[in-house]
């Protein structure tokens, strides 16, 4: 049985978005502005409120019962449940077995790779993750990580895919846990943590520091190619020999992980910045008008230079 809230228009694509938090609910809103038939499903008793509550009840989103019945008729799948093993394997190998040979089914696994979900006898030519970065709704990037079985017509299926959702896929040439946005992020985070365990800076003057430095400059050009600008003329050569031969001997520590530490760090940035419903909301909206507003002034700077 499949509940419809609201029967849309046709779309170019019929997307059966599988787990409905907050990426699965981010992914909705973006098919759903780009006029794609959506359909939902969900283990969790409440998906079909959890919808109207956000979308309203007009929206044209088919909450569906099963996953076979969310994913009967759709041309694409993203599946965006819990980060464990287990329940991928589970989830993806249902998908594989309920939908047809043309169809690709993307995660949206922050770290597990293809491999490791596909890896207990799964046919994973159309398997592949689709790791979007938080909201995928407003953020642009989308790794597309295939496995050694995905096949070259998927992989162009999912980037075609996104790129008609206006996102900007990056085909991540080899697997690895955390792919590469995230493990970057790693490697920040466990240097900020230190940072602030070890009393340099607080919580806030921390994040103070990276939007006005390396938040703001990699908001306009990547880390390499900063490094050509940073070495002048010279370009990333002169920048290494240079300045980096000093700033290369800098050693890094990673934070203390004992509960001690940890609930201590955790008490500072909640102090800094709040905690509960209300302080989330207020920080989303926040998050989200400054990003629409990164985003606006970017596209108009290169629409000035076209």
């Amino acid at each position: 049985m499949v509940a419809k809230q609201h029967l849309g228009q046709p779309a170019a694509e019929t997307v059966a978005i599988i787990g409905v938090g907050v990426i699965g609910l981010a992914w909705v809103r973006l098919a759903l502005e780009h006029g794609w038939d959506v359909r939902v499903f969900d283990v969790r008793p409440d998906v079909a409120d959890v919808v109207q509550s956000t979308f309203g009840p007009d929206a044209g989103i088919t909450v569906a019962t099963s996953l076979e019945d969310c994913v009967r008729g759709a041309t694409f799948v993203q599946e965006n449940g819990p980060e464990r093993l287990d329940v991928k394997r589970d989830t993806i190998g249902a998908l594989v077995a309920a939908t047809a040979p043309s169809v690709v089914i993307a995660t949206s696994s922050s770290s597990i790779t293809a491999s490791a979900i596909i890896a207990d006898g799964i046919d994973g030519a159309r398997v592949l993750v689709g790791h979007p970065f938080n909201p995928p709704d407003l953020m642009p990037l989308v790794e597309v990580v295939p496995s050694s079985e995905t096949s070259a017509s998927a992989v162009t299926r999912a980037v075609d895919v996104y790129r008609s959702l206006g996102r900007t896929p990056v085909v991540i040439g080899k697997e690895i846990p955390g792919f590469v946005a995230n493990r970057l992020q790693g490697v920040i985070s466990r240097e900020a943590r230190y940072l602030v365990q070890q009393g340099v800076v607080s919580p806030a003057d921390l994040d103070t520091i990276l939007q006005n430095s390396l938040g703001l400059r990699w908001a306009t050009i990547g880390l390499f190619e900063s490094n050509v600008l940073g070495g002048g003329p010279g370009g990333i050569r002169h920048l290494i020999s240079g300045v980096g031969a000093t700033t290369g001997g800098i050693e890094y520590h990673s934070p203390a992980t004992d509960p001690t530490s940890m609930e201590t760090l955790i008490e500072q940035v909640e102090d800094t910045y709040g905690v509960g419903e209300q302080t989330y909301e207020a920080l989303r909206e926040r998050r989200d008008t400054r990003t629409r507003a990164v985003l606006a002034a970017l596209a108009a700077c290169d629409e000035r230079a076209e």
